[in-house]
């Protein structure tokens, strides 16, 4: 469906997320049950106090402000894509511009074109506060890339909450992008044909099996990319991106509505591992 250009309307919305938080008294004093009025389900039980916008009044606003603060020929193209979990409690809005591009180019001279991307979160379950992260997508392989803490804004979950001062950030956000994918492009230049790359993924990831595997994603990576930072770095969003036998990291089907925040949440542990003092110290000039 295309985008309706509406100012503070948004249309994409899936289904079971788009509603109004309502209310159910609990039996166990000073909480409240929280209600999917879509389906009716129960999809939280929280505090009396808790009350928070909706999807559509939260995403509206986010994309208000990204559509006001960017110019035409940048939002040419612009996509919005929406994932979400716990019965429709939790949302992901990922905005891409693939007008605001960057080339990173690697030792091998393989160029991976990367464009802008705004990812914000809401919960109505008590499962996330509203979270805006910014960093690049990968259109070589549609690995999305969120390059560190660095690169999140939050504003206060509530019914009358405010977007605040995310027109600044978002601002920030768009001016620091050249620079981080400036960084993207060095990393591509860091050789690491001589260097242990085993030992090094063991330093960086606790878990044994886990730094394994991650270390056949890399040499799939590399031979596409060459051996370097870059290419271990992309192996690392591969992980982040894919829940399947594209990566050999699979999500496990348990019956519950989780797969998009737990591949969220590997987003959030790759932030770590870019990170960690092992990785920093791989891209120290």
């Amino acid at each position: 469906m295309a985008l309706d250009f509406t100012p503070n309307t948004i249309q994409q919305l899936p289904e079971i997320c788009d509603f109004v938080p309502q209310y159910e008294k609990s039996r166990m004093e000073g909480h409240k049950f929280v209600i999917n009025p879509v389906t009716g389900d129960v999809i939280a039980h929280m505090g009396k106090g808790f009350s928070p916008a909706g999807h559509r009044a939260f995403c509206s606003s986010v994309y208000k402000v990204v559509r006001d603060n960017h110019t035409p020929e940048q939002l040419e193209g612009m996509s919005v894509a929406f994932r979400s979990a716990h019965g429709g409690g939790w949302l992901r809005m990922d905005i891409t511009l693939p007008n605001v591009t960057y080339d990173i180019v690697t030792n091998n001279g393989h160029k991976t074109k990367t464009g802008y991307r705004i990812i914000a979160l809401h919960g109505v379950d008590g499962t996330c506060g509203n979270l805006i992260y910014f960093g690049a997508i990968d259109f070589f392989c549609t690995n999305g890339m969120i390059t560190g803490e660095y690169d999140m804004t939050k504003c206060k979950n509530t019914s009358n909450f405010t977007i605040g001062g995310l027109e600044k950030r978002l601002y920030d956000g768009y001016t620091d992008f050249s620079d981080r994918m400036a960084r993207l492009n060095t990393w591509g230049k860091i050789n690491l044909a001589s260097l242990d790359v085993p030992s090094i993924l063991s330093k960086i990831i606790p878990s044994e099996k886990k730094a394994e595997k991650m270390f056949s994603l890399y040499k799939e990576e590399s031979h596409t990319r060459g051996e370097n930072v870059f290419s271990l770095y992309s192996a690392f969003t591969n992980y982040a991106t894919y829940g399947d036998e594209r990566n050999n990291f699979k999500i496990r089907n348990t019956g519950k509505d989780t797969r998009e925040v737990t591949l969220f949440k590997r987003e959030q542990e790759v932030a770590k591992w870019v990170d960690s003092p092992t990785f920093k110290q791989l891209v120290v000039a």
